[in-house]
């Protein structure tokens, strides 16, 4: 399960609504579930479909400090996977049957890539709304290792004790926006090298 922190002052619903008006076509239905600072949004393959196999995916939106936090589920392949196979096996037999399956090879290749269309679309209407990897107001505050006074992030010594504060600067990882500290190698988040 992949996660991305958005920050940014907009709620779940927000971005929830940007994935039922983008995928809620075609062979795809979006239904949401619950309301408020905890939702769910399932994009899976509509019962009537005209062609491909069977793909069901879970995107799950959560309020968080400064933003909204976004897990998406581990997408089920055993339908694609079914439908290319029957795709496989009619070439096999006859090449030309191909032909009759290009619209469900063309959908199943589609559904293939459905986990990376709903990223893109939730990060660029993020942005629309005002999101980025950068810190906060709230969050552009340190505490002095030695005498815990708060102090602006950016400030090279503390303005209590005149401390170095170069160990404590936080930044957010430019691929998911988890908040991370200055002696972070990778990001716990993504697991990605900072």
């Amino acid at each position: 399960m992949e996660q991305k922190i958005f920050h940014g002052q907009f709620k779940p619903d927000e971005l929830a609504q940007c994935l039922l008006v983008h995928f809620n076509r075609g062979n795809l239905e979006v239904q949401k579930i619950g309301s408020g600072d905890n939702l769910a949004v399932q994009i899976k393959t509509r019962d009537q479909r005209t062609s491909g196999g069977e793909t069901a995916l879970g995107v799950n939106f959560q309020t968080v400090e400064d933003g909204v936090s976004v897990q998406v589920g581990q997408q089920t392949w055993f339908g694609i996977a079914a439908s290319l196979g029957v795709s496989a096996l009619a070439a096999f037999r006859n090449p030309l049957n191909l032909l009759h399956r290009l619209d469900d090879i063309a959908q199943d290749f589609e559904y293939v890539q459905l986990t990376d269309e709903v990223w893109r679309v939730l990060k660029s209407n993020a942005e629309a709304l005002g999101s980025g990897f950068e810190l906060s107001e709230r969050l552009k505050r340190v505490t002095c290792e030695y005498c815990l006074t708060a102090n602006q992030v950016g400030a090279p010594a503390c303005i209590a004790c005149g401390a170095p504060m170069g160990q404590v600067q936080p930044f957010t990882c430019k691929n998911c926006g988890f908040l991370l500290n200055s002696l972070d190698k990778f990001c716990p988040n993504c697991k990605r090298v900072v």
